[in-house]
């Protein structure tokens, strides 16, 4: 089976998917291991003004969304246990979707997006389901790997690292304005992850070219119509 990028076959498919879970995991490992939690008055890790490189952690969702801040019934370990459940069914749906469009020979702009989204979400689900595992907690100090008495969480209760931010630009809201009146806002001020970025170029991928992926035919549809 041969590597085809213009054409993704079943083993490109792996290579990609591998190959982003490697940067992925690879800077999420060397960030844990060689520096604390950026919020603990420690400043960015690089900071180029439009581009800093910090460490945070993410318990929840996207933009640090937590499960329970929208079902409050529900505790915080109980949340992040069902949103890491949900989390592994998502991918396994993502796989099976991804195989099949390969089997199907779709577009071959669909079989990259999802390629990028399976491994972006993949990326995340290992930090949720084995961190807490491996590795020590970062709350003012630079974690271990396979600590003496454990991990900082049981399984499935990790947090996700993030560390890329590009802070665009600043400004203060008019005081006259309601509820945000005075206040500093940063333009893009969300960190992210290689994983998080891996998701939203797939994502853009669906959105920029829909008509181009969902209106061409398939290997298994030749009489498809225009």
């Amino acid at each position: 089976m041969k590597f085809k990028v213009s054409n993704i076959n079943l083993a490109t498919a792996i290579i990609i998917i591998l190959g982003l879970l490697l940067m992925d995991q690879a800077s999420k490992f060397f960030i844990k291991l060689n520096y604390p939690l950026s919020h603990y008055g420690n400043g960015a890790i690089v900071d180029w003004g439009f581009f800093k490189l910090l460490f945070v952690e993410n318990k929840g969702m996207a933009m640090g969304t937590k499960l329970n801040d929208i079902f409050p019934y529900l505790s915080e370990r109980t949340a992040k246990l069902v949103l890491t459940v949900f989390r592994l069914l998502a991918i396994i749906g993502i796989a099976y979707w991804l195989w099949d469009n390969i089997r199907k020979q779709t577009a071959n702009l669909f079989r990259w997006a999802l390629c990028l989204i399976f491994a972006g979400a993949f990326g995340n689900i290992i930090d949720s389901v084995f961190y807490g595992v491996i590795f020590s907690h970062s709350y003012g100090q630079v974690a271990t790997l396979f600590p003496e008495g454990g991990g900082y969480a049981p399984i499935f209760q990790g947090h996700v690292v993030d560390m890329l931010q590009f802070p665009l630009v600043s400004w203060n809201w008019p005081d006259w304005m309601p509820l945000i009146g005075g206040e500093n806002y940063t333009f893009f001020q969300y960190v992210f992850n290689i994983a998080d970025s891996a998701i939203s170029v797939g994502v853009g991928i669906l959105i920029v070219f829909n008509k181009r992926i969902f209106g061409q035919k398939t290997a298994e549809d030749p009489n498809q119509k225009e």
